[in-house]
């Protein structure tokens, strides 16, 4: 069924350009009007449409019957040592997801949600301990980038302009992949989108192989969560994502996906101390990699309330990049950034009365 068969107002920034000029077309408007709209909603940032001033008063009033724009609404800003800001979003239905902004030398990336919760369980992560309550429609989506250009518009004297998008906030993007693909086509189309090139925006996943091509489809980058040199260990960090595709068969389609030229896959490996951070894993992990395009991010483990995990030390962490290195596999450490307010990799969900009362003042 379309978006805008239903009853309710049609939310615009939930629809595509396809679907929006379907809409037109029932209203018996000009095809021309479905650019016109979407160009005023993410080229110039208008939130009502009164303000869509090149319509005439009759089809303003006409598109407010049945038509809104459902930008959500940014309701607290945490606001990290290191520079990273964790924004606490309000959806129109009362509900709250959590995005971070990056900044980092040119770049300021946006880390976006696609779930209230997560569908999975995975131990080292505290967003997984609020199970799922809702998956986020596109406009949710994407309504975060917008709500937090907005808040960068208002703050700086010369505002910065966001450059990249991962989807790697709270929940399991693959298991929202419509509104998940809806929210990439418009921040990616260049006359009535937000103009973003693919090769900016990364999508994250716990591994649900079935909807990898529909994201290396879209042209933008593919980040897949290892985190395990073994299936076993995979089983027991990560149970939900390790049953829908066990380790072993989630490596062989990695290795058979047709990648673009030049284009690689990202594996990202979260560190646990005494758990999957030994020399044998790093050896594991490259031996079971080898041949794939690809890269590695690892992730020392970022410290959450009543954890039975701990972060590795660094002279772990540093022994198993040099394994990875002298295995010829690009490997990179990823920084934790904002864990000071619950912000950085695994923490998000952080935003309850106790956990805010034990953020440093």
């Amino acid at each position: 069924m379309p978006p805008f068969a239903s009853k309710e107002k049609l939310d615009l920034l939930s629809i595509t350009k396809p679907e929006m000029e379907r809409f037109i077309h029932l209203q018996g408007w000009k095809p021309y009007r479905a650019e016109q709209i979407l160009r005023w909603i993410y080229q110039r940032n208008v939130t009502q449409i009164n303000d869509m001033t090149d319509l005439s008063i009759h089809d303003r009033t006409h598109l407010g019957f049945i038509a809104t724009i459902k930008r959500p609404t940014i309701t607290t800003v945490l606001q990290s040592q290191d520079g990273t800001a964790k924004f606490l979003i309000q959806l129109h239905d009362g509900a709250t997801v959590e995005t971070v902004l990056i900044p980092e030398r040119d770049r300021r990336t946006v880390c976006i949600s696609t779930q209230i919760g997560c569908s999975l369980d995975c131990r080292f992560c505290l967003t997984a301990k609020l199970g799922l309550k809702r998956n986020l429609n596109a406009g949710e989506i994407i309504g975060q980038f917008l709500s937090v250009q907005d808040y960068l518009e208002k703050t700086y004297k010369t505002p910065p302009r966001l450059t990249n998008v991962v989807m790697m906030g709270m929940g399991e993007p693959l298991a929202n992949i419509e509104p998940v693909r809806a929210a990439i086509q418009n921040m990616i189309h260049g006359r009535c989108g937000l103009g973003l090139s693919p090769r900016r925006i990364t999508i994250s996943t716990a591994g649900i192989p079935n909807k990898f091509r529909d994201i290396v489809e879209l042209g933008v980058n593919l980040a897949v969560s290892l985190n395990a040199s073994t299936n076993e260990q995979r089983r027991t960090i990560m149970p939900a994502a390790n049953k829908i595709c066990p380790l072993p068969e989630l490596l062989d389609v990695c290795r058979s996906l047709p990648l673009p030229h030049r284009r690689r896959l990202t594996f990202e490996y979260v560190l646990l101390r005494g758990v999957n951070d030994s020399p044998q894993d790093a050896v594991r992990l490259a031996r079971s990699i080898r041949g794939i395009p690809c890269m590695v991010n690892l992730i020392p483990f970022n410290e959450i309330p009543r954890s039975s995990y701990a972060k590795p030390d660094e002279a772990t962490v540093l022994a198993f990049q040099n394994i990875l290195i002298r295995q010829n596999i690009d490997t990179y450490l990823r920084k934790s950034k904002g864990p000071d307010v619950f912000g950085a990799c695994g923490q998000l969900g952080a935003s309850t009365r106790e956990l805010l009362c034990t953020m440093p003042k």
